[in-house]
This record gives C-alpha cells, sequence and structure tokens, in this order.
C-alpha cells in the first residue's frame, strides 16, 4: 500500500498551505507512484497543483482523520529535533503509538511519511496557524498531549522540548490553564491534581466538584470520535488522568 493511499482518502484542509507542502516534499522522497485518477496534487517542488480539489474543500471546516494524522506527524518531527538529539526512545514512542492506534502494516507507512518529514525544515508557526485555523479545540488538545508523550519518551521532558511544546500551544491557540492541564499529567509535583482540574489548590470541596464536571466533559473521548476510533481510544489518556486526580482529591480532602 502507498504512503499517500493510506492517508489520502481521509485528507481535508491539510492538503492546502504548508502542511501539503511538506506533505508532498515527503511523498516525492518516498518515490511514490500516482495515477492520473489519484493525484490531488503533484510532488516536486512540494506545492499543490489541483486547484478543483482546493475549491471542493474550501467549505470542509471539518478536521478528517489524515488531517489530524499529517499534524501530527508534521508536529512529532519538530519535538524529536527539539532538544539536538533524535533519541531513539521518542522514534520508539511515535512509531508504537502508531501501531497502537492504526495497525502495524499502516504504521509502518506512517512512520516512513515521519522519518521524510523530520528531514525538512518546518516553519512552526506557519504550521501552527493552518492547524488552529482548521483544527478544532478538541483535537488540537489531543495533539499536545501526544507531543508531551513523545517529549516523555526518554524519562522526563527536556527544557527545550517543553519551550517547544509551550509554543506550539500558544500557537494552536490553547490557552494557559488547559496547557498547564496537559503538562501536570507528565510531571510529578504536589499541586498536579488541582493544575490537572485547572482549579487553585485553596479550591472549596463544591468547587473541585465543578472542576471535575467540567474537565471531564472537556477530555471526553467522545470530543474526538469525528476522527475514528483510534484517536478516540487515545483520547482516553486525557480523561484517566482527570479521574485519576478527582479520586486522589477525594482522598486528601474527605470527600
Amino acid at each position: 500500500m502507498s504512503a499517500f493511499k493510506w492517508i489520502g482518502a481521509t485528507l481535508g484542509w491539510s492538503l492546502g498551505g504548508p502542511l501539503g507542502a511538506i506533505l508532498g516534499l515527503a511523498l516525492g522522497s518516498l518515490g511514490d507512484a500516482f495515477s492520473d485518477k489519484e493525484k490531488t496534487f503533484t510532488i516536486g517542488d512540494g506545492q499543490q497543483k489541483s486547484r478543483r480539489s482546493q475549491r471542493s474543500r474550501a467549505s470542509q471546516n471539518n478536521t478528517q482523520p489524515g488531517d489530524f494524522e499529517v499534524s501530527l506527524l508534521v508536529l512529532a518531527s519538530i519535538i524529536i529535533k527539539a532538544d539536538g538529539v533524535q533519541d531513539q526512545r521518542e522514534l520508539d514512542v511515535v512509531r508504537s503509538q502508531f501501531v497502537k492506534m492504526y495497525g502495524k502494516d499502516r504504521a509502518n507507512n506512517a512512520f516512513k511519511l515521519f522519518k521524510s518529514i523530520s528531514t525538512q525544515n518546518v516553519s512552526v508557526r506557519q504550521i501552527c496557524m493552518q492547524i488552529q485555523q482548521r483544527m478544532d479545540h478538541a483535537s488540537r488538545l489531543q495533539l499536545v498531549h501526544f507531543l508531551f508523550d513523545i517529549a516523555k519518551a526518554d524519562g522526563h521532558v527536556h527544557e527545550k522540548e517543553e519551550d517547544q511544546i509551550h509554543s506550539i500551544a500558544s500557537y494552536l491557540n490553547i490557552n494557559a490553564r488547559d496547557y498547564e492541564s496537559l503538562k501536570a499529567m507528565f510531571y510529578s509535583a504536589s499541586n498536579n491534581a488541582y493544575k490537572i482540574l485547572e482549579i487553585e489548590d485553596s479550591a472549596s470541596i463544591d468547587q473541585i466538584k465543578k472542576a471535575y464536571r467540567r474537565m471531564a466533559k472537556k477530555f471526553h473521548p467522545d470530543k474526538v470520535e469525528h476522527l475514528g476510533e483510534e484517536h478516540k481510544k487515545g483520547a482516553e489518556a486525557k480523561f484517566k488522568e482527570v479521574l485519576k486526580a478527582y479520586e486522589q482529591l477525594q482522598d486528601e480532602r474527605g470527600f
């Protein structure tokens, strides 16, 4: 199965702009052969050529599974290089996550694209601006959570990696509270449970309960069901961290 056939049927807005250029160069480097029927953009200069395809998708604002996957591959390639070392453990996390979500064959194609993408010079701001404009909030939260997972593959999140994730989250219009909530899921600190629930450690029991209901709704896996069952399963990790934080505070505060 060609890399394009693996992902092409579920691509939407990511065929345009800087993401489309990056994907085009990546597929070109893999030597994918396209028939005229399959071709939605040409390979060579990394620019999309199909005006008809762009027009037909111009009004499509919903994120398709392929859009999320391309965004994930590109942003993961940025984090992998953030600390100046392409750690094998981080690469293994990328591969294992794709195997878990898509199965071995599809994951292998994804990883081929990832390795090709990781050799390119990427404008973080331009990429994130395209994602921010077209991807829903819940899916963007899922992207940031996955990036932290990659960064911690070697045991801890390096300062440069955290700085890069913070920049990406800012460009993706993830607010400070949501960012700190996601970040707290990957660090050990006495007040992490409060940070995950986006409340102060002086919060009352009623405030804790309200915060839990709010965060459980925000991070519920159903929020990303439009991306497919594989991504819905991936979102369960965030949901479990919210529940874990709430149960910890129940024990500590005795309610």
